[in-house]
């Protein structure tokens, strides 16, 4: 497990979103074409009060917001299994207030959407995607708490810089819905 090196996202916003900002910066310093990668979000004031030698070794000096959020990068996700399946194998501990993913895909503007082939399985669509002209490629950071609350940021490979992140709570619901599941049951 790593730590997120803490970084400059905007002290105004909410402790999930500057989380979510330092795992984008993180991946983001680590190029393109990168795996998925799991984060568990931990409280940092009782991740120092109850490790303070894992804090130490993660650089957190206790000058922390109120309410901050450390992200503990998890193990490489298993190469070749579905997200949504990996996703339902997974059981977090109490200690763990959230979790973010980060992913890359491909994506087409809207105006692509109309000249989709009928009848494309996944594998052919994946495929008709990846030569159509349009496409863009854009790395996701989603993360959720446990209480539902949940931020994304997305970055396009053609405007690779964190002034051009775009942040929402909304802007991959389907997989925000996945990692609020991994806190059912």
């Amino acid at each position: 497990m790593s730590n997120v090196s803490p970084s400059g996202p905007p002290m105004a916003a909410s402790p999930l979103t500057r989380a979510v900002l330092e795992i984008d910066e993180y991946v983001g310093g680590l190029g393109w074409d990168q795996p998925a990668r799991l984060f568990a979000l931990v409280d940092t004031a009782k991740l120092r009060a109850q490790e303070p030698g894992l804090a130490d070794r993660l650089g957190l000096t206790g000058e922390e917001t109120a309410g901050a959020l450390t992200p503990i990068e998890q193990d490489e996700l298993p190469a070749g299994a579905p997200l949504d399946e990996f996703l339902g194998t997974i059981a977090w501990p109490d200690a763990v207030a959230g979790c973010a993913l980060t992913v890359e895909r491909l994506m087409l503007p809207p105006s692509a959407e109309a000249s989709v082939p009928d009848g494309l399985d996944e594998a052919q669509l994946a495929k008709w995607v990846g030569k159509h002209p349009d496409r863009q490629e854009v790395r996701m950071t989603v993360g959720v708490l446990r209480n539902g609350t949940r931020e994304s940021a997305l970055r396009l490979r053609e405007k690779d810089s964190p002034k051009d992140v775009l942040t929402g709570s909304d802007l991959v619901p389907g997989l925000a819905e996945a990692l609020t599941a991994t806190f059912a049951g």
